[in-house]
């Protein structure tokens, strides 16, 4: 099969305006979706073609040709370096405002048009009708002819982190205008949905993890005060299942089956809500987790979850403050060598800082009795304790470790691969190398007080971040000397 059937996209156009330059990217998306759910609706009721029918991604293209001076405080916005630079988009309704702002950054600060048209990069039809409930793609074997033979399907030559990573090779010297190709974007939106059982659309710009349910509980019911406050700013509540509310009172249905991570949104009308995701134990949910969620290009994650104290001094419901990892959890080494450095993001760190004076009613030299700053070590064997601890204690000593746990250090390190803000507050939850071990009944204690107000600190930090400047929060330390103009 030779021949091919495609969409009649119109010429690449140029824009200054970003409005209008996003509002082009939607219209060669939808075109291309339609497209192909449309033929592929009628091949499934019979009418296999007899030519090949594909569409593509739209696509945004920038080439300068001087180094321009931009605001050296900047992180993003501007290109590196004199040349050619573009990037495959899918669902620009839902990244409507970051490629808005994205597009106007570089337009402003290079003085020149972006082009927009359809890329070479063909759309797989499992993420073109992914967003039809009207439409399945059935699994291979199942249909009288062969899918790929007439439809393209996930390509994991263009479904990568090669360009976060820092080991992407450009092709004829174009550079990446993103850190994500479509189809790695669109493939994070289909596990996103699966993980969490929530749409994509739900999540919010600022992000809390935890590995506890009894978070969930209490976000519920911090979400439901702020609904009956109409002057908070939130508009609703989404639950597992997309269940929605606006009411206060309202209940919300219990969900089929309980999804691997489930996420829960307090929305914002601009999206600056908080969402909170449950990712269990582990350092692969963690990973697996921020992978996917990254593609969204979140303002700032936080780990809330709880810690082993290693030090005598800490007593149970203390918190720590990591700046610092030990990384021993293994899933990152491939991608984030151990050698490369996790920086303390200060802006992350004054926030919590100020969120446990607040909520703690401390200051100063004070606040030292409920909060330890210091490193945190990451480790992927949840019963490292009974293992024989000369090699685990001389490590943890070594670092200056003040507190153990299996995924803040995934979590930051991912952070810093995908140039998310990130941040730790973890609270003591026992002390295993002084005999105070987690056991049912002192556990069921330490939940009941700590809680609540753990969590109401990690909402307190993400509310004085979100009154931030982006061009402050993103900090530079996350951008290296080569970095996609995208955020």
């Amino acid at each position: 099969m030779t021949d091919l059937m495609t969409p009649d996209t119109p010429a690449p156009e140029q824009f200054t305006d970003p409005a209008a330059a996003v509002a082009r990217l939607e219209s060669l998306y939808e075109q291309s979706v339609g497209f192909l759910c449309t033929h592929f609706a009628g091949v499934m009721s019979g009418a296999v073609p007899a030519t090949r029918i594909r569409a593509y991604y739209p696509e945004i293209r920038l080439t300068t040709t001087t180094h321009a001076h931009v605001d050296s405080r900047l992180s993003f916005g501007h290109v590196p370096a004199p040349g050619t630079y573009a990037a495959t988009i899918t669902r620009p309704d839902l990244f409507r405002n970051y490629l808005t702002q994205q597009i106007g950054l570089l337009v402003e600060n290079h003085g020149v048009p972006v082009t927009v048209g359809a890329s070479t990069t063909p759309m797989p039809v499992h993420f073109a009708v992914a967003n039809d409930a009207s439409i399945a793609v059935p699994q291979e074997g199942a249909t009288r002819f062969v899918l790929r033979d007439i439809f393209d399907v996930p390509d994991l030559s263009t479904t990568h982190d090669d360009i976060v990573n820092g080991t992407f090779v450009a092709q004829d010297g174009v550079g990446p205008l993103a850190p994500f190709t479509a189809q790695r974007v669109d493939y994070s939106l289909a596990r996103l949905s699966h993980y969490t059982a929530t749409d994509p659309s739900h999540f919010q710009n600022h992000v809390l993890f935890t590995n506890y349910q009894f978070y969930v509980s209490a976000f519920e019911a911090y979400a439901r005060t702020q609904l009956a406050d109409p002057g908070s700013g939130y508009s609703s509540f989404v639950s597992t299942g997309d269940a929605e509310i606006t009411d206060p009172d309202a209940p919300i249905p219990t969900a089929e089956k309980t999804p691997q991570m489930p996420a829960f949104h307090l929305k914002r009308p601009d999206g600056n809500g908080i969402t909170l995701v449950n990712i269990g134990v582990g350092p692969s949910n963690a990973k697996t987790a921020t992978d996917h969620i990254a593609v969204l290009r979140p303002h700032a994650w936080i780990m809330v979850g709880h810690c082993a104290g290693l030090r005598n001094t800490q007593a149970l419901g203390d918190f720590v403050l990591a700046h610092a990892y030990l990384r021993e959890d293994k899933v990152l080494d491939d991608d984030l060598p151990v050698w490369v450095p996790i920086p303390a993001l200060a802006e992350i760190q004054v926030a919590l800082e100020q969120a446990v004076a607040e909520l703690t009613q401390l200051q100063g030299y004070d606040l030292k009795r409920v909060m330890r700053t210091g490193t945190v070590a990451t480790l992927d064997n949840r019963n490292w304790e009974l293992r024989d601890q000369t090699g685990p204690v001389q490590r943890l000593s070594q670092s200056r470790a003040i507190g153990l746990d299996m995924e803040s250090g995934t979590i930051a390190a991912n952070g810093y691969r995908f140039r998310v803000p990130y941040g730790t507050l973890l609270c003591v939850s026992d002390k295993p190398l002084h005999g105070e071990l987690k056991l049912p009944g002192m556990a069921s204690d330490f939940y009941k007080t700590q809680v609540s107000r753990h969590l109401n600190i990690g909402i307190r930090a993400m509310e004085i971040l979100r009154t931030m400047p982006l061009e402050r929060l993103h900090s530079r330390k996350l951008r290296s000397f080569d970095e996609t103009p995208f955020l």
